[in-house]
């Protein structure tokens, strides 16, 4: 089985930063694309960042210039590092990755549970 475990989520004012990191684990063949989504309340969960298996990135266009996407692929991990965080950045934060547990297997999106990220003014 497959996990995903989101950390470093918290509460910080506005103009600070914080780092979201994601580590997966469990039966793991292979690891394609990685990201984040964010869900604030009443809200649609959106994309924020994306990192391909081949390196390159996305970024929605609320986060470009401030957020950084970054993948640790010796450590199945990835990281959102985000600065210059505003009140509108509070949400709960998601970590996505499409995983192919076994080779007997297609790849599938996975989940982790979510980490709070509460910007104050």
């Amino acid at each position: 089985q497959v996990q995903l475990v989101e950390s470093g989520g918290g509460l910080v004012q506005a103009g600070g930063s914080l780092r979201l990191s994601c580590v997966a684990s469990g039966s793991i063949f292979s690891i394609n694309a990685m990201g984040w989504y964010r869900q604030a309340p009443g809200k649609e969960r959106e994309l924020v960042a994306t990192f391909s298996s081949r390196g390159s990135t996305n970024y929605a266009d609320s986060v470009k210039g401030r957020f950084t996407i970054t993948r640790d692929n010796a450590k199945n991990t990835v990281y959102l590092h985000m600065n210059s965080l505003k009140p509108e950045d509070t949400a709960v934060y998601y970590c996505n990755a499409d995983i192919r547990p076994n080779i007997a297997v297609r790849s599938s999106d996975y989940w982790g549970q979510g980490t709070q990220v509460t910007v104050s003014s």
